[in-house]
């Protein structure tokens, strides 16, 4: 379909207009980030680097992102396990309940944040209180590898229906038992898709607040909580804002590869 010049420039307009509308805030607490004045007035008195020597040597802002990054990786290995074997059982075999098996898998992406996080906070006192165990870690990995199950499956099922069927027929006509035709052909064809899979999960999992606020312990702080935590806190403000431009950075890059991987033009490879 071919455009007028007038609709061209109208759609060009309101695409940048959208676009700004989502990322100038971030690129004002990027810029913020260097602000010298500890108030953040504007325009910026001066630029300054002392708020990210502040957030470098803030105990809590450290002891925090380590506890992210653990919740991340783990969130992501249990998702890649569980979404890729959910994925493959799914797309290669014929059950019953298999839509509704699939419809559950997608079904946790879907729900509010909140209402998630008071479901696995009510199971959890129900479950894991009578066994002795309390909020913490563990608990965060579990709530967060809910949704990221689903980022996973996505992936993996997409690509699974690209790959031809004709590909595993030849491979048992070679002679290969199912395992092998697994490990040579249908691994090496899905494994750009379970890495582009495992970045998008560990990005949700990094930025969770809503789930982690009701899955956490009293000592149980990631980044996000932390920035929530001390975003009202006097004097703390500039650090805050250098903790969440790193935040948005480490954000970006994981969902740039991720995307670079799932599209048509990265072939399948890795």
């Amino acid at each position: 379909m071919r455009l007028s010049r007038t609709a061209r420039i109208v759609l060009g307009c309101v695409t940048a207009a959208g676009l700004a509308v989502v990322y100038a805030p971030l690129l004002l607490v990027l810029l913020n980030s260097f602000n010298a004045d500890r108030s953040f007035g504007w325009p910026p008195s001066g630029l300054t680097g002392q708020w990210w020597r502040a957030a470098l040597h803030n105990q809590g802002a450290r002891d925090a992102l380590l506890t992210s990054l653990k919740a991340g990786l783990a969130a992501t290995g249990i998702a890649l396990g569980l979404g890729t074997m959910a994925a493959y059982a799914v797309h290669r075999h014929r059950f019953f309940g298999r839509r509704t098996v699939s419809f559950l898998l997608v079904l946790p992406i879907a729900l509010p944040g909140i209402v998630s996080g008071i479901a696995l906070n009510a199971a959890f006192r129900t479950v894991l209180g009578p066994l002795g165990i309390g909020f913490g870690l563990f608990t965060v990995v579990v709530g967060h590898a809910t949704f990221c199950v689903v980022v996973v499956f996505n992936n993996v099922a997409a690509r699974l229906r690209r790959i031809a069927p004709s590909m595993a027929e030849a491979s048992a006509d070679l002679g290969a038992r199912p395992w092998q035709t697994f490990r040579h052909v249908t691994f090496p064809a899905m494994r750009s898709a379970l890495f582009a899979g495992a970045l998008l999960a560990f990005a949700l999992s990094f930025d969770e607040i809503v789930v982690t606020t009701f899955t956490a312990g009293p000592g149980t702080r990631t980044l996000p909580i932390w920035i929530y935590e001390n975003l009202a806190r006097p004097h703390q403000a500039p650090v805050v804002n250098v903790v969440a431009a790193t935040l948005i950075a480490l954000s970006v890059v994981p969902v740039a590869i991720a995307q670079r991987l799932s599209s048509d033009t990265a072939g399948g490879r890795l």
